[in-house]
């Protein structure tokens, strides 16, 4: 249960996934009465929420998911799975068809509310609505920025936006290579996403001491000696970690938040394991699946090996969970100390 736990603290976002086969008993106070919404409350609502919202900053939301992707396409997500999403081919034929259709139904009854949303009301109105089904996840539901979407209300191309020109371009056409999609709006949809979009740009302007962003100053104020100290003793980041080995140049590949985001959770981490056989004999790769019964692992030339855990001993290195434990042990002063020193490497 722990590695599942460190999973939903972890996933920054892994986009638009849907999770059918999981099913506990939180989904039967869900009111979903036909067919496809009791599909739904039976295999996805414990994780992206009784009405499609999400569940954040770990599962997304579905709603409006039929604007970035086909049946089609949807159907080969559920019956192959995706990143660490597995596949559920089982889920088919007319449970799948009234699932598909859910999907696509219109229902917000659960959207939650923002106390630093702007007032909006028409035009705005309809783009909040648009925003909070395809855009909040990442973006935040004020849009001031979420789990892996930049603070739209300091966003340049904002600021210098028109009428939705230069939002229409990017939401329209996606940003290839990263995690956003493209969006299939209207023409009068983007006009009204784009008015609530700078409708919330000016009231984090109006309110500057409230907004939840982070600025790269904020995260200036350290000591680079202090955070060199703990880096080689107190936080023991020395132990896996050399300032001239895999942390070189890192303050040049990220920067700001998205620095501390890394050095605080860090992201796609492989996991290392080391299997003692009956004979004595050891192996280690990378750790591909493990669960009460299997342990398998790929070797240095990828080859997959798997073995019942009751045959053999098994040691997991993961990485990421130092990370999780070192929680509960930083000072704020350790923190931005730390972010001090990991900015000098260049």
């Amino acid at each position: 249960m722990k590695r599942y736990r460190l999973v939903a603290l972890l996933a920054a976002t892994i986009g638009f996934v849907i999770y059918p086969g999981v099913s506990q008993t939180a989904s039967s106070s869900s009111p979903a009465t036909s067919p496809g919404a009791q599909a739904y409350a039976e295999h996805c609502a414990i994780c992206h929420g009784e009405h499609r919202e999400g569940i954040l900053p770990a599962f997304p939301p579905l709603l409006d998911i039929d604007r970035q992707m086909t049946d089609p396409r949807i159907t080969t997500l559920i019956h192959v799975g995706k990143g660490r999403m597995p596949g559920f081919p089982n889920l088919e034929h007319a449970e799948l068809a009234n699932l598909l259709r859910y999907l696509a139904s219109d229902d917000l009854s659960s959207a939650p509310a923002h106390t630093m949303e702007a007032q909006s009301s028409g035009v705005d109105a309809a783009g909040k609505q648009l925003f909070q089904r395809n855009c909040a996840f990442c973006h935040g539901r004020d849009a001031e920025g979420g789990e892996t979407g930049p603070d739209l209300t300091r966003s340049k191309l904002v600021l210098a936006d028109e009428n939705g020109d230069k939002i229409s371009e990017v939401v329209h056409n996606g940003r290839p290579g990263t995690k956003m999609p493209a969006f299939n709006f209207s023409h009068q949809e983007m006009l009204s996403l784009a008015a609530f979009i700078h409708g919330q740009e000016k009231f984090a302007a109006a309110h500057a001491g409230s907004r939840r962003g982070v600025s790269v100053a904020d995260l200036q104020t350290g000591n680079v000696k202090a955070g060199e100290a703990y880096f080689n003793g107190a936080g023991g980041c020395s132990k896996c970690h050399s300032a001239t080995g895999d942390l070189a140049g890192i303050a040049t590949r990220y920067q700001g938040l998205q620095l501390e985001e890394r050095m605080l959770y860090p992201r796609n981490v492989t996991d290392r394991v080391t299997v003692t056989l009956p004979t004595g004999k050891t192996m280690s790769g990378t750790l591909a699946y493990l669960d009460e019964f299997t342990v398998g692992m790929r070797d240095a030339n990828h080859t997959y090996h798997s073995w019942p855990v009751s045959r053999v001993k098994y040691v997991v290195d993961a990485p990421e969970e130092a990370h999780v434990e070192q929680f509960s042990k930083y000072t704020d002063a350790d923190v931005h100390n730390l972010m001090a020193y990991l900015q000098t490497l260049r």
